[in-house]
């Protein structure tokens, strides 16, 4: 059984910082796709982020281009979401999903039905 455990959120101020972590583990020599999702109250789960197994393709949502950045540890089944120039507006539950890595479409990437696995939840709220 896969599991995926997300860390590193809080509570920051609007204009700081968090980076958030993701570690997959479960499958010895596996890797995984990777996706940063959120919710927040009385809405839908939306899609933030995602990097594939290698790295190279990695993918944003337009709301958070140019603040957000991910990136992956390989070694460590580990992707971190670097968050900076925080809004109110990102405050939510933010869920890390993991996909066993095979062939996909770069739009798959930012699919919530295409992720196997997911994590409890970290919360991030950005307020003053």
């Amino acid at each position: 059984q896969v599991q995926v455990v997300e860390s590193g959120g809080g509570l920051v101020q609007p204009g700081g910082s968090l980076r958030l972590l993701c570690a997959a583990s479960g499958r010895t020599g596996s890797s995984y796709h990777m996706g940063w999702f959120r919710q927040a109250p009385g809405k839908e789960r939306e899609f933030v982020s995602a990097i594939s197994w290698s790295g190279g393709t990695i993918l944003y949502a337009d709301s958070v281009k140019g603040r957000f950045t991910i990136s992956r540890d390989n070694a460590k089944n580990t992707v971190y979401l670097q968050m900076n120039s925080l809004k109110p507006e990102d405050t939510a539950v933010y869920y890390c999903a993991a996909k066993p890595s095979t062939q996909y479409s770069t739009a798959s990437l930012g699919r919530t039905n295409f992720y196997d696995y997911w994590g409890q939840g970290t919360q991030v709220t950005v307020s003053s």
